[in-house]
């Protein structure tokens, strides 16, 4: 056991060690032609104690889409002479001198900075519209076809205000010198980078919720389950890459976080029977808009949930909730997510695997890490959720520590992860099942007794598992939980030739949770089961 908790420690201890940053690094912007553009503003700043000369309101269009020079005129530039006037940063001459016989110049930037984050409130424009005027035909010289235009998310123009002053190209997207790095204190405006996140949704209130959602999962670690969703690509496929950055992003969560994950293989998107429970990060690609789980009425999404479906348009709007990803997704109870508001071809969306890296192992923010993962900015990308959230902010044994202390729900999930870490670093089923046993938080827990039925299955254990599987059914599992888990059991006690006992189950689960998707495939396993008991189905004539 002592061995387990050194392992433990030593995944926790790779983040960050301290709790979400200050919100003195941060500025809020809202729309004053929207009411409750204010409101969400106002409620971030409460609750992440935000400066009151830290919120900016700007007159901007109260659609998605803001011209270039609405963007530069009403926002850009009225916020980089706010945050000059206000000394919250100060841009200045600086002479770069010259080498090999080059000429010195004069570069423009922001020598000092009190800020890192700006977070944009619900109701402020996505997207920047192209502009014919523009032009810039020596930079459209040197790029493929593709990336000759001007429009882009205007958060991930506005990650750029640091180099207001040195007319940067706006055609085309430009590379972001802060992709893939691990220290995260070179994420500042004195290096060209703000970073720019959004409070927003498909209703203020949604927006509004983001950040209490973020700060309960930072009080009580992300718990849940991890779900990864490939398509199974061939390499030689052009988007071979996609597969690869959700491959990685679930290997973190499993390896490096603890948590249960799925990984799905197949080349369609999850189906609308999948047993999505208890959602802590999910990421898949590539329907247009939201499906299979994501449709449904209640979709299990655990406060501080990450999610993120790659695809080329997955933000064209937020503020629908059936339309794309984004919007439905918020809407569901996601706390965080990104997207792309236009195609950014295949390199410019999110690496994922490179945000769960820096986001889970590293302990970096969400604004930072998202701003790790992005190989371009001035393009498509906008980031949702606050900035400053940070749930792997504390080591997992000091989590556990204080969920003892506080008898916290959520002790049975940090229990789970210390598990799954024992599971990788070489400790056998039967070790981490009595781990288990000897918790009396596991006796009430249908997350910890459903592991514990899944341990004894793999340990060759069918009746142990059978026991703690139908304890986990009493034990207040979440609907999803609840018809996993009842399947589980089916399958073994069927597996044991308790047939009956396995119909029992499943009609039970088809009582319980009626409204199931799965439903008719159940019914017609009841009836092959009951056909092996020589019992008529149900509706079969006399």
């Amino acid at each position: 056991m002592r061995r387990i908790l050194k392992l433990a420690l030593f995944w926790a201890m790779t983040g960050v060690l301290h709790a979400a940053g200050p919100g003195d690094e941060v500025i809020v912007i809202y729309n004053t032609r929207v009411p409750e553009s204010k409101s969400v503003a106002e409620h971030y700043a409460e609750r992440r104690q935000v400066p009151a000369d830290q919120i900016f309101g700007f007159a901007l269009s109260t659609n998605e889409d803001m011209s270039r020079a609405e963007y530069h005129d009403k926002l850009a530039k009225p916020l980089a002479d706010e945050l000059d006037k206000k000394k919250l940063w100060h841009i200045g001459s600086e002479i770069l001198h010259g080498t090999n016989g080059a000429k010195d110049k004069v570069t423009w930037k922001v020598q000092r900075s009190k800020i890192r984050y700006a977070v944009l409130c619900y109701g402020v424009p996505i997207r920047i519209q192209p502009d014919p005027s523009i032009k810039e035909e020596e930079v459209a010289a040197t790029m493929v076809a593709e990336l000759r235009k001007n429009g882009a998310a205007v958060d991930s123009e506005l990650a750029l205000l640091p180099r207001i002053e040195q007319n940067y190209p706006l055609i085309g997207p430009v590379r972001n010198a802060f992709l893939s790095l691990t220290n995260a204190a070179l994420f500042q405006p004195t290096n060209g980078l703000l970073m720019v996140t959004r409070l927003d949704g498909p209703t203020a209130e949604i927006a509004r919720g983001l950040v209490d959602k973020a700060m309960e999962a930072e009080s009580n670690g992300l718990c849940g389950v991890t779900y990864f969703d490939t398509r199974n690509l061939d390499t030689n496929s052009p988007y071979y890459m996609g597969d690869e950055w959700i491959r990685g992003a679930g290997k973190i969560c499993e390896y490096y976080g603890g948590y249960d994950t799925i990984m799905d293989t197949n080349a369609t998107t999850f189906p609308a029977d999948a047993t999505m429970s208890q959602i802590a990060f999910y990421c898949g690609w590539y329907d247009q808009d939201a499906s299979g789980p994501f449709a449904q009425p209640k979709v299990e999404f655990m406060p501080g949930a990450f999610a993120y479906h790659l695809h080329s348009f997955s933000a064209a709007t937020i503020r629908s909730t059936t339309r794309q990803w984004v919007g439905p997704l918020l809407a569901k109870g996601a706390t965080a997510t990104m997207g792309c508001v236009d195609e950014p071809y295949i390199s410019g969306p999110p690496d994922v695997s490179i945000f769960a890296a820096r986001w889970i192992v590293l302990g970096f923010t969400y604004g930072e890490a998202a701003y790790a993962c992005q190989e371009t900015l001035s393009w498509q990308t906008i980031v949702v959720g606050d900035p400053l959230y940070r749930p792997f902010g504390k080591p997992l044994l000091k989590m556990i520590q204080e969920q003892q202390e506080t008898h916290s729900k959520s002790l049975e999930w940090s229990y789970l992860r210390l598990v799954n870490i024992g599971l990788l670093g070489g400790k056998r089923p039967a070790e981490m099942a009595a781990f288990l046993q000897s918790q009396p938080v596991t006796k009430e827990s249908a997350v910890l007794s459903e592991k514990l039925g899944d341990l004894y299955y793999a340990m060759g254990k069918p009746a142990s598992a059978i026991e703690a599987y139908e304890i986990c059914v009493k034990n207040t599992p979440s609907r999803l939980q609840r018809v996993r888990v009842r399947q589980y059991l089916a399958n073994v006690l069927s597996e044991q030739n308790k047939t009956k006992e396995a119909v029992d189950d499943l009609k039970a689960l088809v009582q319980e949770v009626p409204d199931y998707p799965g439903k008719e495939k159940v019914e017609k396993r009841i009836q092959d089961l009951s056909a092996k008991l020589g019992e008529k189905p149900a509706n079969a004539n006399p």
